[in-house]
């Protein structure tokens, strides 16, 4: 048995290490030992936790089989994910740390003496408003998190789902959970505290189907904030410092992100928070203008030659690059040019892939240098003074009509300004549109050439023909 006044200690230590290991994850090259850090301070929490357990005989028998099933779920899930479907684990992972924050804060409110709290129809007003709002957040993050998993995994459309009067519907809910909250520090009414519980259920699925696919992105930082904010309210509530330190920094870093990735999308941060964005307006006109617009094509011997007589290429990777494996030969391909004295680089859009940083730990992974990966502001200049341009799977991120149309669902985001190179060689399976659902202008340029392939065959035929 470990003492208050020690425990507080190592809580504190564990929490340093907490923010250490968001420094280090702030840049590729600290990454790895931000992780290190993150593992420490977790090893540490847990040990004390196990310390702080009073009845040795029961209690910690049954923690350690729940964290033995629980690492082990983690862990084989872990082993098995492809990098592809590394969103929606993530959808997922923040669902169970909001049902997580759910069941804390039922078990505190149905027996509030076993954590200190007081007695049932007694408990303290500052722990029950601070279980109220964890149980409220945790319940809205794990339902929107599942409506992100559905629609990130394709099981739900990743088109928006709106009907009439949903933002007033959705202020009547968010008003009715806050007066209940008011009335349940009252008179501490268990059926006033489900009634908060499933109305935050029904919230969290409101604020998320009116999203659609191209901001899904922004919708993963954004649960992870929530799902901060949940852990560091229960943390309030079981005065655990850990917990509230890591939940403070996860939800405050979410939000931070969450901010910055509005920015790069053009996005108001409010209307993210509120669900009110994400409606799809676009029109018919794409179709109609991929029936009667030619484009041309090519293969992998095309393309070889117009990057072996380029004196800089600029390579774009996407959710196509993920989903072909492709980075590993698009690092050999780079390689060959790089002999040829040919200038390259790397142009990472900051919601390219389904989540944040998902190309840029792709490119990690195959063991790309990092002062050759650029984010957009650092490049989008660089387009117009390079020969060619070799997007390999992206697509809303480099979508001229963003730029152009303001019926579009993309209308506003920055994009990559892929089309004013002196060519630019498109690798994509076929002219379909991508995640908002809309088709991309760049395929019918005049200097755009597709290569209809699979990315990573296509890349492997044209690393063939660089010899």
């Amino acid at each position: 048995m470990i003492s208050a006044n020690l425990a507080a200690i190592f809580y504190l230590v564990s929490g340093i290490l907490f923010i250490l290991a968001l420094r280090g994850l702030s840049s590729p090259d600290t990454s790895r030992q931000g992780n290190y850090f993150g593992i420490a301070g977790m090893i540490i929490a847990i040990v004390v936790t196990f310390l702080s357990i009073g009845n040795f005989s029961t209690s910690l028998v049954y923690v350690i089989i729940f964290l033995v099933i629980g690492g082990a779920i983690g862990a084989f899930i872990a082993f098995k994910i492809p990098m592809t479907a590394m969103p929606e684990l993530v959808a997922g992972f923040h669902s169970l740390v909001g049902l997580a924050a759910v069941f804390v804060a039922i078990a505190a409110f149905l027996n509030p003496a076993a954590f200190n709290l007081g007695n049932i129809g007694d408990i303290k007003l500052a722990s029950l408003i601070e279980m109220s709002i964890g149980a409220a957040v945790g319940s809205i993050t794990f339902s929107g998190s599942i409506i992100a998993f559905l629609k990130l995994r394709g099981i739900m459309s990743g088109a928006p789902i709106t009907f009439s009067g949903q933002h007033i519907l959705n202020l009547i809910l968010g008003i009715g959970i806050f007066v209940l909250i008011f009335y349940l520090c009252k008179n501490q009414s268990t059926n006033i505290f489900w009634t908060v519980i499933v109305i935050s259920f029904i919230v969290g699925v409101l604020l998320i189907v009116p999203i659609g696919g191209a901001d899904m992105p922004v919708v993963i930082s954004m649960l992870n904030s929530y799902s901060g904010w949940a852990a560091a309210g229960i943390g309030f509530t079981l005065e655990n410092t850990a917990l509230i330190i890591t939940g403070a920094l996860v939800g405050s870093s979410g939000a931070i992100l969450s901010y910055i990735m509005c920015k790069a999308m053009n996005r108001s941060f409010v209307s993210v928070i509120l669900g009110g964005f994400g409606a799809d307006n676009s029109t018919d006109d794409k179709k109609e203008k991929k029936d009667q617009k030619p484009v041309k094509s090519g293969n992998a011997e095309d393309a070889a030659f117009l990057m072996k007589n380029a004196s800089s290429v600029i390579i774009v990777p996407g959710y196509g690059m993920a989903v072909a494996q492709a980075q590993h030969a698009l690092r050999e391909m780079v390689d060959k040019l790089k002999k040829n004295d040919i200038k390259v680089t790397y142009a990472i859009h900051p919601v390219a892939g389904r989540m944040p940083g998902h190309m840029n730990v792709l490119l990690a992974e195959a063991n790309v240098p990092y002062d050759e990966v650029f984010e957009l502001e650092d490049i989008n200049n660089d387009f117009a003074n390079s020969d060619v341009a070799f997007v390999i799977g992206a697509n809303d991120v480099t979508n001229p009509v963003a730029k152009t149309d303001p019926k579009s669902p993309i209308f506003g985001m920055p994009v990559l300004d892929v089309e004013k190179c002196k060519s630019v060689l498109f690798v994509k399976r076929s002219l379909s549109p991508g995640y908002a659902g809309i088709d991309n202008e760049l395929f019918y340029k005049d200097n755009t050439l597709m290569l209809f392939a699979d990315a990573k065959k296509m890349t492997e035929d044209i690393v063939k023909n660089l010899d």
